[in-house]
């Protein structure tokens, strides 16, 4: 009897604790860039931008090429709230200048589903 009390007694809290492992909601996915290539005539990187999940503000001194691998519509936000859409469809690549000095900017993705680009900056561009 006094195993069948311990067994019980285990069983009992396994099951609460993956009740509470459960309520436990994941962390919301974050937009960022991952690194890819990098020499003094290009810089390369991957963009994730989830829904709901700006990038933070940044400057582009160089112009790039945009390479859609998940496509969207991506708002392009500058601080006093003007938003510039740019539909970027999978698959086709976009040109985009540098930006004009001392402005800054936020890439807002306007859909509900992750957009992923590959940006190539090219250094030696003004």
């Amino acid at each position: 009897m006094r195993s069948f009390i311990h067994h019980a007694a285990a069983i009992a809290l396994a099951f609460t604790t993956s009740v509470v492992i459960s309520q436990v909601s994941p962390k919301a996915p974050v937009s960022e860039r991952f690194p890819q290539f990098e020499n003094p005539q290009a810089k390369v990187w991957k963009t994730r931008i989830e829904p709901n999940q700006p990038l933070a503000m940044h400057h582009h001194d160089h112009p790039r090429v945009i390479i859609a691998l998940t496509g969207g519509t991506v708002n392009i936000v500058t601080p006093d709230g003007k938003s510039e859409p740019h539909v970027w469809e999978t698959g086709k690549a976009y040109w985009l200048p540098a930006n004009e000095p001392g402005s800054v900017h936020s890439d807002v993705n306007g859909g509900t589903k992750p957009i992923e680009v590959m940006v190539v900056e090219l250094q030696k561009e003004k």
